[in-house]
């Protein structure tokens, strides 16, 4: 059960990487060829990144086949690690309320993705 957990969690961060990565992309371009500025982008932005942890709780959950919300709630917390380490030793901050809040949002959207995944395993995965 361990290693299915750790394997469909590694399957769930890949997934929200690449829609993160994706998302950038796209608004870097917008940004860069269009009149908008980086505020007019942020609330859509942090929409698009709820979601995109939402669809990697759902493929971990799905993966598992048992426990999404567990297995849900392990994708988003070593999404959250990963994020903490990258603020820390590329930039030397730490996470602040905000963060904290937004990562526990994550942590919520996840397990919700994960109960999903496990429910509509039979009929995707």
């Amino acid at each position: 059960m361990q290693h299915r957990l750790i394997s469909s969690a590694l399957y769930g961060i890949l997934t929200i990487l690449i829609l993160v990565i994706l998302a950038s992309l796209i608004s870097s371009t917008l940004l860069r060829f269009t009149s908008l500025e980086e505020g007019s982008l942020t609330w859509v932005l942090l929409g698009v990144s709820f979601l995109a942890v939402f669809f990697g709780g759902f493929i971990s959950g799905g993966r598992s086949g048992q426990k999404g919300w567990l297995a849900g709630a392990t994708t988003a917390i070593l999404y959250t690690i990963i994020i903490f380490f990258v603020q820390f030793l590329g930039f030397n901050e730490g996470f602040d309320i905000q963060q904290w809040l937004v990562h526990s949002g994550y942590l919520v959207v996840a397990v919700l993705g994960g109960i999903f995944g496990v429910n509509v395993r039979g009929e995707t995965f």
